[in-house]
């Protein structure tokens, strides 16, 4: 009757557990029950002796050593796997051989405390957990345990040996540090219950580790047994606390480390794992807990050296344990045990006791309906996009500021900054810099002797330095050199210097002083995206949010986080962080392909941003159809028209903003000179609006050509600089230099067309240009650098590009036999710009995506970028209105507009609220407020030669515009 009862708790007090996670109904525990009693009651003593045996296998193993397995499973009847390294397919297969051999289904289990990558190839990461325990939302880390469970399930793994509670206490810990959430006991035991909650939610039993405490120990129980000197009392407090709380929620097992606690168990070097008073009095009894309670691994030095192969087994089941995982010799064990049950030392009760819960939790596990594991689509399964949209929230939502002086962070004011990026450690910081690029200009400075580097910073007022060290493993070095700490106290006395530290945090600890840092932000992983949110973060893109999960001193207790407020530029990142579809935009590639291949355009850059963030930013092709550069994100193209509303129109605006001009500002009043003329009442509005009679161009060039030769007349070009001939046209060819104004009275003075009605024109942009360049006594050159080009931190943004790049970054546009006799390469395309000496207010400007799409947002986000506002978004408003739409002119004043019928600029499925322009290079730029959406296209269609209609003709740009716009899912 005692022994009957003895299993009706057991069962009671399990299903307890499972109820906490999964309600059950009765009917469901009655099955429970009688799966359990129909496996139990059918077994012989070995079979029941052998579902005590977790054993280890790597996947990657020879087929002898897998064959080792099959002869336990069939010989010694084990209960269980724990996988180790290898692959997701060849487990797979390997697992559905074991499972086939298995008389009752097998207990899988691995260690997955940061997701199967944790032992796999070819298979996700995520965060450690000292990564996490900087995240203050819990859902965050609830939802990375469900995630990983969907991933173990997927893969016919039932149990995942996570999460580690151990409070890290000691810096020093070698074993444990990355893999604890941190060392304060709630915040451990906060994050802990959530990531259960997620595994078990899905199915997946967990396990918290390592019991009683390993987080306070100075050596590694894999080669040798820690000692643990407390006393009951603080590891009562402290080390059990999170046990307690997640027992309380469910908790499915326990796995018991081996350490030596004086404290707890009297005799001399004796294990944990096999002290009755640590497994049974105090983790069963005194916490109550019910679950399942594992072994470590019984090869692990810390017990392995204790006792023989066997003896250690028995040792461990004596005291309470359920599982005994990694056992040295299963054989022996199984006969030690087997043994022990007809000595009387083990009894049934105690040993049903043991394989019930084992049985239960295959129960609950799903394998009283075993399937074998998929192999199909698996790997795809496992590495689908919505992992790395978590990986990117929670590496965002971890980076920690942990000092801002003089409110350094984030990096406000670019056109005040000269930034130089210094990089220490042993691993890349590649994708830090090149993330950090893309703000503005950084240069990485590097040298081998310390006054070379400080000699050269000079030059600069605002130090980066990357400190990177490997992400390979959680256990990778993370210290300081002695002489990167020297030269880092130097040069912080040099300059306003930001640290970021892309390790372990305890790094900081072996600094001597942090006085001369302005910043110093703690990222916790080199990984990719720990690098390229970082630099995010640095930029004010993203927010800072994170707290520090430990103290490092007095000057940095635990919870230190600063936070920090988004500056609203552009972030980088994942189309479904944004509701949109990675798999409908690869739709792009193939009309890019397409593109390339029947030569509209050798080669392109294409950026597509939503919310702030660019989602697509890929480069495509070459600059020329002899393939031999490559486009690369840093190229720049001739923008043509694009110049209109990225370099005239933004400081119209600016002008209206401040007062100085209105939209009924006629052009005789802006140019005296044209008081008079049949343009003098022309306003701001109906030109840019293209709706004032105004000619489309003046194709001022031909009227230079040798009428004979229909080459550049010797009256009017040298081929040498001059006094007299000083407005450069191309490479070896200058104007005349009073052809300014000649060219500006053929403007005032040329017929405006008879009818009144939309005709679009350049017209007015010669105009405004002249009118800037009055107004403020500078170039529009000057004027736009000045204005938003610097602030904005769009260095790739430029006219008159040959004088500030390298001329291998500059995409040639045409080989132009009718007017330069020659490739246009670094010079602009447009004649009439040419002739202005290359800057020109409808054509000129030279940039990258990546810039067009940073004014782009700023036009966006209503005339705000980088924490600075540039005007009101109610100006912006008036300049993006259709004044004339009942005139059939479906232009806004300077900016274009969707098309009011069938025919226009855009793929006609975008809102009537969006704006942009279209260039005759082959350009296209499009920003659309509704569904907050940049587009930005790149390429140089007129190469070699301008007559090249095919990008028009099959409309390549609207079609790709009409892709985005079906890939947005919410």
């Amino acid at each position: 009757m005692k022994k009957y009862i003895s299993l009706v708790v057991v069962l009671i007090n399990f299903s307890v557990y499972a109820q906490q996670q999964n309600p059950l109904h009765v009917e469901e525990y009655d099955a429970q029950k009688r799966w359990v009693d129909s496996i139990y009651n059918k077994m012989t003593l070995k079979e029941k002796v052998g579902q005590l045996f977790m054993v280890d296998i790597f996947s990657s193993k020879p087929k002898k050593e897998t064959d080792k397995i099959k002869q336990l499973i069939e010989e010694y009847h084990i209960g269980g796997i724990i996988f180790s390294k290898g692959g997701p397919i060849r487990q797979a297969k390997l697992n559905n051989e074991f499972q086939e051999k298995s008389k009752v289904p097998l207990l899988i289990g691995m260690d997955a405390e940061w997701g199967l990558a944790m032992r796999l190839d070819s298979t996700q990461a995520f965060p450690w957990n000292m990564t996490l325990g900087a995240i203050q939302d819990n859902n965050l880390i609830e939802e990375t345990g469900r995630q990983i469970a969907r991933h173990c399930k997927r893969l016919g793994v039932h149990i995942n040996f996570a999460p580690v509670v151990d409070i890290n206490t000691n810096p020093k810990n070698p074993i444990i540090g990355n893999r604890s959430f941190g060392e304060g006991k709630e915040m451990v035991t906060q994050k802990a219950l959530a990531f259960m909650k997620g595994m078990q939610k899905e199915g997946i039993l967990a396990s918290a580790k390592h019991f009683p405490g390993h987080g306070d120990t100075d050596s590694d129980s894999h080669k040798t047994l820690p000692t643990i000197n407390f006393e009951a009392q603080r590891i009562d407090s402290i080390e059990l606390y999170p046990y307690r709380k997640l027992i309380d929620e469910g908790l499915s097992s326990v796995m018991v480390a081996h350490l030596n606690i004086p404290s707890l168990e009297p005799r001399s070097g004796y294990p944990s794992s096999i002290s009755k008073n640590v497994v049974t009095n105090i983790l069963k009894d005194s916490l109550g807990f019910n679950g399942l309670i594992f072994t470590d691994a019984l090869n692990m030095k810390g017990a392995s050296d204790f006792k023989e192969p066997g003896e250690i087994d028995l040792a461990a089941f004596l005291a309470g344990n359920d599982v005994l995982l990694i056992s040295e010799d299963v054989p022996l064990a199984s006969q030690k045990i087997v043994s022990a049950y007809y000595s009387g030392m083990i009894t049934e009760e105690r040993l049903a006791h043991s394989v019930r819960k084992i049985l239960l939790a295959k129960y609950k596990a799903g394998l009283n309906a075993y399937k074998p594991v998929e192999t199909e689509y698996l790997y795809q399964e496992l590495n689908s996009i919505k992992n790395e949209v978590l990986h990117h929230e929670l590496v965002e939502n971890s980076i920690t500021i942990l000092k801002n002086n003089r409110a350094t962070l984030p990096i406000k004011n670019l056109d005040l900054k000269k930034v130089a990026y210094v990089s220490m450690g042993d691993d890349s910081g590649e994708a830090y810099y090149k993330q950090l690029s893309k703000y503005t200009q950084v240069d990485w400075v590097k040298a081998s002797q310390l006054s070379e580097m400080i000699e050269k910073l000079r030059d600069y007022n605002y130090v980066i330095v990357g400190f990177h060290k490997s992400n390979a493993s959680p256990w990778a070095s993370y210290k300081f050199k002695d002489k990167e700490l020297v030269w880092l106290y130097e040069i912080a006395r040099l300059n306003t210097t930001v640290l970021n530290i892309f390790a372990r945090p305890y790094a900081m600890l072996d600094m001597l002083t942090t006085t001369n840092f302005e910043g110093i932000v703690m990222s916790y992983q080199n990984s990719t995206v720990a690098q390229e949110k970082s630099a995010q973060l640095l930029f004010g893109a993203i927010e800072s949010k994170g707290k520090l999960p430990v103290s490092l001193g007095e000057d940095f207790p635990l919870g230190t986080g600063i936070e920090t407020r988004s500056l609203k530029r552009l972030t980088y990142g994942l189309p479904e962080s944004v509701g949109m579809n990675s798999y409908k935009l690869t739709r792009i590639d193939s009309i890019v392909k397409r593109t390339l291949t029947e030569k509209m355009a050798p080669g392109l850059q294409l950026i597509v941003a939503r919310k702030g963030k660019v989602v697509f930013n890929k480069n495509y092709g070459y600059h020329t159809y002899n393939k031999i550069r490559k486009v690369k994100g840093s190229d720049i193209y001739d923008l043509a028209s694009l110049t209109k509303i990225l370099a005239t129109l933004p400081l119209t605006i600016e002008l209206k903003d401040k007062g100085i001009i209105s939209l009924d500002t006629r052009i005789g009043e802006m140019l005296p000179d044209f008081k008079e003329s049949n343009k003098e009442h022309i306003t701001i509005r109906s030109m840019l609006s293209h709706y004032a009679k105004l000619r489309a161009w003046i194709p001022f060039y031909l009227k230079t050509l040798d009428t004979v030769t229909q080459k550049p007349d010797k009256k009017y070009y040298r081929n040498n600089l001059s006094k007299e001939f000083n407005i450069q046209v191309t490479n070896n060819l200058y104007l005349r230099s009073d052809m300014r104004d000649s060219l500006m009275l053929r403007i005032k003075e040329s017929e405006l067309r008879k009818r009144l009605r939309y005709k679009y024109s350049d017209l007015p942009y010669y105009l405004l240009k002249e009118y800037l360049e009055n107004h403020y006594g500078n170039t529009l050159n000057a004027l736009t650098q000045q204005h938003f080009y610097r602030p904005l931190g769009a260095n790739n943004t430029s006219y008159l590009p040959i004088t500030r790049f390298k001329r291998k970054r500059i995409v040639p546009t045409e080989n132009d036999k009718a007017f330069r006799d020659e490739i246009v390469h670094g010079y602009v395309h447009d004649q009439g710009a040419a002739m202005f000496g290359g800057i020109g207010g409808h054509a000129g400007l030279f940039a990258n995506a990546n810039d067009v799409a940073k004014i782009m947002q700023m036009y966006l986000n209503g005339g705000y970028y980088g924490g600075k506002r540039y005007f009101k978004s109610q100006t912006l408003e008036a300049f993006n209105t259709c004044y004339y739409c009942h005139k059939d002119v479906r232009r806004g004043v300077g900016f274009d507009k969707p098309q009011l019928g069938d025919i226009g600029p855009t793929c006609g499925c975008i809102s009537m609220t969006s704006f942009g322009h279209s260039g005759f290079t082959g350009t296209f730029t499009w920003a659309d407020p509704e569904e907050e959406i940049v587009y930005v296209f790149l390429s140089n269609r007129t190469f070699p030669d301008a007559a090249n209609r095919k990008l028009i003709s099959n409309d390549i740009r609207s079609e790709i515009q009409r892709v985005i716009y079906e890939a947005i899912d919410y």
